[in-house]
């Protein structure tokens, strides 16, 4: 194998921030017929009490994830060129459709059927930026929900309009004449953007903390990831890490984080109190994407330029066994029982699901050009793909009885 655990300690610290209180969690797990069925997180209050801050989550419909079968439901298309594909606990799925279709489309996971179509347009003179009125658009990349299902956060590619500065491109050719960027908040209900966010530039991959007040935003032409309060709808903190940051995960102790540094092939642990940022692990050639286990001791990363799946253990960040995957993995998900990964194979236009507990592939799935987006739909038991060239499939993954499709 080409991947390392060197942990090679090296320690950078972000700019100067107001320190904020980080809430510690606890975790419990809960056995239900021998399989995690989730956890509980309570989180410690200013006054000192205790107030919940997450919620059991119920079983997978079928019964355990590593026994059942992904069964095609349905192929979405449309005006659309999904980058990434989310699902809310709530019963709504999100697709973000960059620059190729300038929009985010919203779905209702029963149905499959549209029911919002947002245009990626703003006036930031609304938004507190009086010299920066008229037109603003950007170009969605990636979503994260709020909890209770209520907002989404999307990060957007870039901004342009007035006050823009030069295009963003993912070469970063435009240096620091590319305007920083910004994350637009999502009013699931009206479908309305009603906040924003500055953040840096070229913003990609955006993960919220468990009790819902922070956010982390990786900025990929800035080799840095922001951090951001959310209750008071700012950056607090810009944190560095190493070139072409990508995929993150934040721990239930809502404090401690691991980013991906795609280009430069490492993993980086950082903390959103100190600003502090430490590289553990050396991969091998872009690692792209992390998923954490629901009972939050493993975690897993696709390695997309070396083929590789990656298992390691939150909390030290200790690799613990690798597989093979298919051609290009890119964006994992993971069951609410923790039994299955679901993996995209973007040359092979196919997903793979893995058992978690061999880390075998147990079925392959064909689905649309350049799967490049997935997420596992909760509240029905299906699995959504982000097709970049312009679909999503919805499987169905109640059926029992799991095999292996070559």
């Amino acid at each position: 194998m080409t991947v390392q655990s060197k942990h090679r300690r090296r320690t950078r610290r972000g700019r100067p921030h107001d320190q904020f209180m980080i809430a510690m969690a606890i975790l419990a797990l809960v056995m239900a017929g021998g399989m995690v069925a989730g956890m509980i997180t309570r989180a410690v209050s200013p006054d000192g009490g205790e107030s919940a801050v997450g919620a059991e989550p119920a079983p997978p419909p079928g019964g355990p994830s590593n026994t059942t079968r992904m069964v095609h439901l349905d192929r979405i298309t449309g005006d659309i060129s999904p980058k990434s594909v989310v699902a809310s606990p709530t019963g709504t799925v999100i697709a973000n459709n960059m620059m190729y279709s300038h929009s985010s489309t919203l779905y209702d996971a029963d149905s499959l059927e549209l029911t919002h179509t947002v245009v990626d347009e703003v006036d930031l003179s609304q938004f507190g930026v009086p010299d920066r009125a008229g037109v603003t658009q950007g170009a969605p990349v990636e979503a994260a929900f709020t909890p209770d299902g209520k907002h989404a956060y999307v990060s957007q590619y870039r901004l342009q309009g007035p006050g823009g500065g030069e295009v963003a491109f993912d070469d970063c050719r435009g240096g620091d004449a590319v305007g920083r960027s910004a994350v637009f908040r999502l009013d699931v209900a009206s479908g309305t953007w009603d906040q924003v966010i500055e953040v840096g530039r070229v913003p990609k991959f955006i993960s919220l903390s468990a009790d819902g007040t922070r956010a982390l935003v990786s900025n990929w032409c800035d080799r840095t990831v922001s951090v951001l309060d959310l209750d008071k709808g700012e950056e607090i903190s810009e944190i560095p890490v190493d070139a072409a940051p990508r995929g993150s995960v934040i721990l239930p102790d809502n404090r401690t984080a691991y980013v991906t540094a795609m280009y430069a092939d490492e993993l980086y642990r950082v903390d959103l109190v100190t600003g502090e940022s430490e590289l553990v692990l050396e991969t091998g050639r872009k690692p792209r994407h992390l998923v954490l286990s629901p009972d939050a001791s493993r975690l897993y990363l696709t390695v997309s330029g070396s083929d590789e799946l990656i298992e390691l253990d939150a909390a030290t960040g200790e690799v613990l066994r690798t597989a093979e995957t298919g051609r290009e993995p890119r964006t994992m998900a993971i069951s609410p029982d923790g039994l299955a990964l679901y993996i995209v194979n973007y040359y092979g236009s196919s997903v793979s699901k893995i058992d978690t507990g061999t880390l075998e592939e147990i079925q392959r799935v064909e689905v649309g050009e350049n799967p490049i987006g997935i997420t596992y739909e909760p509240t029905k038991g299906r699995v959504w793909v982000a097709n970049y060239a312009g679909s999503i499939d919805v499987f169905d993954d109640t059926a029992p009885g799991a095999s292996t499709e070559p």
